[in-house]
């Protein structure tokens, strides 16, 4: 079956041949293109053997570590922004099939859209070329990600959340200073504030992956 250039140079980018590229298609076919085949089945499995991958990464990586301790860095790297963070930086958005509304609304850079659609690719590679494949899959685009997942059963807006709280402060704020860089590789500055006046500043590839960074440098000045 044909491809067009953009779905060749993304099948190029995840590092996988297509023995059946309408596999490929139909993982990057939302469902507003109409007339079927679009990839909600396929998100539905992909979902699920990402969260098979990433667990036994995670129980490789630390032998020792109880599922209290794996089950936040397992949410976080399974989570729909993370999927869809691994999706720009792959451009997966340039090769999205999407109906008229959804080309107009700027469906190539949905969060929503773009996260499925990344889900959607993992099981086209797991149907077409089975388990090890999809793994190896995962595991390059996912990187560094594993090893720097945190270790920290709260996450760190949480965290600060509660330290506010438990000296009768007002929630943080986390406000937006800049976002720059390519649509499909975004940069965002986010400051977290507290009441009292205590600021720290972070970026990250998304908003809010920015403001758990901002939050977890706050938690680190406040706890020093």
């Amino acid at each position: 079956m044909k491809m067009a250039a953009s779905v060749r140079a993304l099948a190029e980018r995840i590092g996988h041949e297509f023995q059946d590229p309408s596999i490929l298609l139909q993982a990057l076919t939302h469902g507003s293109r109409g007339g079927g085949g679009d990839n909600q089945r396929l998100e539905f499995l992909g979902d699920r053997v990402l969260g098979l991958v990433i667990a036994e990464a995670l129980l490789d990586a630390d032998p020792t570590a109880d599922e209290g301790h794996i089950a936040p860095r397992f949410n976080t790297l399974v989570r729909r922004e993370t999927c869809a963070e691994v999706a720009r930086e792959i451009d997966l958005g340039a090769g999205l099939k999407l109906g008229r509304s959804e080309m107009i609304g700027g469906g190539r850079k949905k969060e929503a859209l773009l996260a499925d659609a990344m889900e959607a690719v993992i099981a086209a590679v797991y149907l077409d070329a089975g388990l090890e494949p999809a793994r190896a899959m995962v595991l390059r685009l996912w990187g560094e990600r594993v090893a720097s997942a945190p270790k920290d059963a709260r996450d760190a807006k949480s965290a600060l959340q509660e330290w506010a709280q438990g000296r009768g402060l007002l929630p943080p704020d986390y406000v937006l200073i800049s976002r720059d860089g390519p649509d499909h590789a975004p940069r965002f500055v986010i400051e977290a504030r507290l009441s009292t006046g205590e600021v720290e500043r972070a970026e990250g590839t998304t908003k809010r992956a920015a403001e758990h960074a901002a939050a977890s440098a706050l938690l680190g000045r406040l706890d020093g």
